[in-house]
């Protein structure tokens, strides 16, 4: 601790408010205090820190306080404190979408519904929000299916009438654009949809049981079965949707799971008393952080800019920071808003149900975590372990040739760092030095110019050393870029991977090394000599498409693009070019004296 912070822990008021910890005049934390003089004074007189703020604690060198009048102004500050600056040591969730939302504008005599990102305050009806935006286009297919209103961008009513449209054509819309349609009848479907995305879906249904015998009654049969239809349509949304509640509550529900390292926080979204979706956010490093705290700071992260529930369910909260928090909710809100911490019955239900979410979001992020691990840098350790290494390697670097019968010879480097393609230091070269298809050969070339590059002390930081190099090849290939790279003054580790039984060769070992075909080291290695391949053929078949495209003509020096137009217009083809003598050559427009001469030069090179 130093003199600076300790003297202002000296004048410490007993004052709520906020308080901003810092690092080189960066702020990384950002909390709120109802009494600023013992909270701040416990991060560094305290010693049963977590593993978080111990290494929080271990970064500050200052610290500023801000008095806040109420404890909800400082909850209130606080928030906004952590919007602006992104403090690292704050919970910051990554997920910032916007939640879409079906509108409906009842104000237009033809109201259609179209999908929304925000609820703006425009008069119109907003529903939702919905979780995702494959969730509400789900709806909207559905609605459209059900109930037959335009889909059109029309600003009805119109002096001019409109063909009807295919939906219109297929029973999908009434066609009020064409005056297929009242106004009056036009409304009645739009109160079904009103209710139906409402959650009354009884209403609807029992209306439609009744439109379907009164059709059926008349004999009209064919309405009778398309009613029907809906009538499935209905029910097997009904059923899709998990009803836990006979009231129709809106409620969002939260709950937390962590281990020793890690968090995750899960919300669960009732509406109309079913589960209509959730969500799972991970916290990494909030695993044995106090569960209250961290459930406060992620609900002021996850209301940052979306609109409450009716009811909020929290397994548990500190007593002191519920009811501030509570009164935050219904501003955020702007009406109505319950903060509820059940201890029995369905909401605790409701409570454990989220929690077991959570758990199982976490166990498979752990889970996936773990693939990833074994296929990058596990893979890596692995991959040391059967070679010999001291060292687990993290740049490893690829190379491979491609060529045609000998043509535009190229190879490709790639970069694999901690087991993870590192596109942006993939390198390509086109062979100078070999004529002919030598891979051998090509490959000295390119291991001597990749290496001369890492030596030469101006270039080293950017052409870093590898860890360990992959040579496509067997023995052979392994020699002739084993002897490049020495004769360019680096020793790296390396070793070639022969396609036939995939198998390892050394250079100082005479039979090769056979991994199974099930070992992520292996699969790396394949990984990476794909990649090589893959970037040397993709540059390769890029090389040959350009020269499949080269004019014979842009050999020639002092002759651009027009003069070449000039004279395979003037004269036809290339072999008449040729043929032409000097005159000829300076008849055709754009052509002068000396590049005529330059031409002529070319074509008799013989003198």
């Amino acid at each position: 601790m130093n003199e600076q912070i300790a003297r202002k822990l000296r004048l410490l008021p007993d004052s709520p408010g906020c308080y901003q910890m810092k690092e080189n005049g960066k702020i990384i934390y950002v909390g709120k205090a109802v009494n600023l003089k013992n909270r701040v004074r416990s991060y560094f007189h305290g010693r049963d820190h977590t593993p978080k703020v111990a290494a929080m604690v271990s970064h500050i060198d200052d610290f500023d306080i801000i008095l806040c009048r109420t404890n909800l102004e400082a909850l209130i500050l606080e928030c906004n404190l952590i919007k602006l600056h992104k403090p690292y040591y704050n919970i910051l969730l990554k997920d910032d979408k916007h939640y879409p939302y079906i509108r409906l504008d009842l104000k237009d005599m033809y109201p259609r519904v179209t999908l929304a990102r925000r609820q703006e305050n425009d008069g119109a009806r907003y529903f939702g929000p919905y979780i995702g935006a494959t969730a509400v286009r789900d709806v909207l297919d559905t609605l459209r299916k059900l109930f037959p209103m335009r889909t059109c961008k029309h600003h009805l009513p119109e002096k001019k009438l409109q063909r009807p449209c295919i939906n219109y054509e297929i029973g999908r819309c009434l066609g009020p654009c064409c005056n297929k349609c009242t106004q009056e009848e036009y409304r009645q479907v739009v109160n079904r949809v009103v209710s139906f995305l409402g959650g009354k879906y009884q209403e609807i249904t029992q209306d439609l049981r009744r439109d379907m015998q009164a059709a059926a009654m008349k004999l009209e049969f064919e309405k009778a079965a398309k009613i029907r239809d809906q009538l499935n349509d209905i029910e097997g949304l009904m059923q899709r949707q998990q009803a836990i509640q006979v009231s129709g509550a809106e409620q969002d529900v939260f709950a937390l799971y962590g281990d020793d390292m890690d968090c995750m926080a899960q919300v669960m979204y009732v509406r109309r008393g079913r589960i209509v979706g959730g969500d799972s956010f991970a916290l990494p490093g909030e695993g044995k952080e106090d569960r209250g705290e961290v459930l406060f700071d992620f609900i002021l992260q996850f209301y940052d800019e979306r609109k409450p529930a009716r009811e909020v369910l929290c397994p548990h909260l500190p007593d002191e920071i519920a009811e501030d928090l509570e009164a935050w909710l219904r501003q955020k809100r702007e009406g109505a808003c319950t903060l509820t911490i059940p201890k029995r019955g369905d909401k605790r239900a409701l409570v454990l149900l989220s929690e077991k979410n959570a758990r199982d979001a976490l166990q498979k992020r752990n889970a996936k975590q773990q693939v990833q691990h074994e296929r990058t840098i596990g893979a890596c350790e692995s991959l040391a372990k059967a070679i010999g290494l001291e060292n687990t390697p993290r740049r490893i670097e690829g190379f491979d040739i491609s060529n045609t019968q000998g043509t535009l010879s190229v190879a490709s480097m790639v970069v694999f760092i901690d087991g993870v393609p590192a596109p942006k230091e993939y390198r390509h070269y086109r062979i100078k030095t070999v004529e002919g298809a030598n891979d051998f050969a090509s490959m000295n070339e390119v291991l001597g110019r990749r290496f001369k590059r890492s030596i030469t002390p101006d270039s080293g930081e950017k052409w870093p050393l590898p860890d360990l190099v992959l040579i496509d090849g067997g023995p052979e290939q392994l020699a002739f870029a084993r002897e490049a790279m020495l004769a360019a003054g680096a020793n790296v580790p390396m070793f070639g991977l022969a396609e036939r039984l995939e198998a390892i060769y050394l250079p100082e070992r005479e039979d090769p090394i056979l991994l199974d075909h099930h070992t992520p080291a292996l699969h790396l290695i394949q990984r990476i000599r794909d990649e090589a391949h893959r970037f040397a053929i993709t540059h390769h078949r890029g090389l040959r498409e350009k020269n499949a495209v080269h004019s014979v003509l842009e050999d020639i020096p002092g002759i651009g693009a027009a003069r070449r137009r000039a004279l395979l217009q003037y004269f036809k083809s290339v072999k008449a070019i040729r043929e032409a003598d000097m005159d000829a050559l300076l008849a055709c427009p754009k052509m002068n004296k000396a590049a005529a001469e330059a031409v002529y030069s070319w074509a008799h090179p013989e003198g």
